[in-house]
């Protein structure tokens, strides 16, 4: 019997792998689906209500045309391409028998979801308000950029939802890295559609890419995030030329999803905060051109930013002072040393022990700080600075950490400080043991030196030969977007599905079919093949099937049949 749930069966089986991945992910299955071969796949993916699911999420610019189709209207070869991975239509492009239904009903009860929103422009910003997007926009790489080094250091936790946690927003808020009007998720949005944080595990990672945009010009971060951005807008916001939507029609791309309204709020909000809307919906020019799908301009935004520094004032109080927006790579660096106190077009940063430490800790020396102050000052370098830097430098290594023989080994110049280290509750879990005139213990190297370097010891790292070598936390990730790949997500649901693929399609479906009678107690007509080779049809009430025999009662000749499968020709119900 030749249906819509065999066709797509066979559709499915002939898919490759990634191709079977991007089916599941845009129907939302989960990966733990009980299906064990096509046959379910086909039936659970057109069940009403996975129909109906997957209409809800459908945008606009598909809803229509998929409607069109239904009434007798072809489907274009873009409208095609965008709903066969959909499992929606066959491979003539017609809806399926159970998505007709829906579609109908749908329509019946959202009539206007049916009809294309009329092509609204986008009005011109006034110089006045491209200025203030603008400076919208520098505000919002500045504090992407103070989430990123952040994440440098230590990844950022986030809940089961995607979020950032509580925790990590306080840490950002009181590191400065957030102002008053700052959403960090809005930010991290932003930052993962540009590949420069990836999720792993239940933390927020920066990518070799993320640390790559940090060395960058403001203009080019922010050229770098709007495309990425662009990149990740949904389907039902993306024109065919690679762009997008007016602003205006955003909030009506998905009229039939409740969660919709909320998502396009976090959009337009991420989209204002880059500097591509102004509160009143008009666009910069940069914005016009990015939504034809030409490339992101950093000389347009530029030309309305204020000019990069690259000399600050060092003081005489420890303190630095950027008398404008400090070029990135080298605000990067000086804050390895120093505390920024304050970020603005000018901003103020100041040294101490503790920070001068913790950039000896990343691998800075005396001489390679003054050598980059002496570059940068405008002054010199203040007496006071000076002796600071020596005597951080004096005391930096009194505690020096290697790994030897499956151990890591503690030696410390004072042995007071040794003894203070093996008395610290904070660092009890590394289970520290005297050893002579050394502490050892199991825990590995790396993560001995940063619990001591976060209490704040004057550590450093050696490695075999006993050199000073500089350890970085674990803040950057090999590759991204691993546990999001879909191939990955659906990895065991598709090895099963491979595994009850029969050969004998034909068979297989047979099989199914008289499952289903047998379960539904339905009653049906067999076509069965005779030892003469001539065919015989028989009506039954099918009541059971195993050992390769279906049994069930002829109602004609009032009697219990068993048959051999094998010997089945075709089924179709009696209805």
């Amino acid at each position: 019997m030749v249906s819509d749930e065999r066709a797509l069966a066979g559709r499915l089986a002939s898919a490759d792998d990634d191709a079977l991945a991007r089916v599941f992910e845009a129907r939302g299955v989960a990966p733990t689906a009980p299906w064990h071969d096509f046959f379910d796949a086909a039936a659970a993916l057109l069940d009403p209500a996975s129909v109906e699911r997957a209409l809800v999420r459908l945008p606009r610019n598909a809803l229509v045309p998929l409607k069109a189709a239904l009434e007798g209207d072809p489907l274009s070869d873009a409208d095609r391409a965008a709903l066969r991975p959909l499992a929606l239509v066959d491979d003539a492009g017609a809806p399926f028998t159970a998505v007709a239904v829906q579609l109908d009903a749908v329509a019946a009860a959202h009539p206007g979801a049916f009809v294309l929103s009329p092509a609204e422009g986008a009005p011109v910003a006034s110089e006045t308000d491209t200025a203030a997007a603008a400076e919208r926009a520098f505000a919002t790489v500045g504090s992407l950029a103070d989430i990123l080094v952040a994440g440098l250091h230590s990844p950022l936790a986030r809940t089961g939802t995607g979020s950032v946690s509580a925790v990590e927003r306080r840490r950002l808020t009181d590191a400065g890295a957030l102002g008053e009007t700052d959403d960090v998720d809005d930010l991290i949005v932003a930052a993962g559609s540009a590949g420069l944080v990836t999720a792993v595990g239940r933390e927020w990672v920066v990518t070799a890419e993320g640390g790559a945009w940090l060395e960058t010009t403001t203009a080019e971060r922010w050229a770098q995030v709007v495309e990425g951005f662009r990149g990740a807008l949904p389907t039902g916001l993306r024109t065919a030329d690679g762009g997008f939507l007016p602003a205006a029609q955003w909030a009506h791309a998905y009229p039939l999803n409740p969660e919709w309204p909320e998502q396009a709020e976090r959009l337009l909000r991420i989209a204002e905060a880059w500097g591509l809307l102004t509160p009143a919906d008009s666009e910069p020019a940069w914005t016009a051109a990015l939504r034809a799908g030409e490339p992101a301009s950093p000389a347009d935004l530029a030309a309305h930013l204020p000019a990069e520094i690259d000399r600050v004032y060092l003081q005489a109080d420890l303190t630095a002072i950027a008398p404008g927006p400090l070029a990135p790579a080298l605000d990067l660096r000086l804050r390895t040393i120093a505390a920024r106190e304050s970020r603005a077009q000018a901003s103020t940063y100041r040294f101490s022990t503790e920070s001068l430490g913790a950039g000896m800790t990343e691998g800075e020396s005396a001489e390679s700080i003054r050598s980059f102050l002496r570059g940068l000052s405008l002054t010199g370098i203040p007496q006071p600075l000076d002796y600071l830097i020596d005597s951080t430098a004096a005391r930096h290594g009194l505690v020096r950490i290697r790994a030897a023989a499956g151990r890591t080994r503690l030696e410390a110049a004072d042995p007071a400080l040794r003894e203070t280290i093996l008395v610290d509750q904070a660092l009890r879990p590394l289970g520290f043991l005297r050893d002579g005139d050394e502490l050892v213990t199991r825990v590995e190297r790396d993560a001995v030196y940063w619990a001591l370097a976060e209490g704040r010891y004057p550590v450093v790292a050696l490695d075999d030969a006993g050199e000073p070598v500089s350890l970085r936390r674990r803040g950057r990730a090999a590759d991204r977007g691993d546990d999001t790949d879909p191939r990955q997500a659906y990895a065991r649901l598709i090895g099963a599905l491979r595994e009850g693929q029969e050969t004998d399609s034909d068979a297989a479906w047979l099989g199914r079919e008289l499952e289903q009678a047998v379960r539904a107690k339905s009653v049906i007509v067999v076509v069965v093949r005779m030892p003469d080779g001539s065919a015989r049809s028989l009506t039954l009430e099918a009541s059971g099937l195993g050992g390769g025999r279906l049994r069930g009662l002829d109602r004609a000749a009032d009697v219990e049949r068993t048959l051999p499968v094998s010997s089945i020709v075709s089924v179709r119900s009696a209805s």
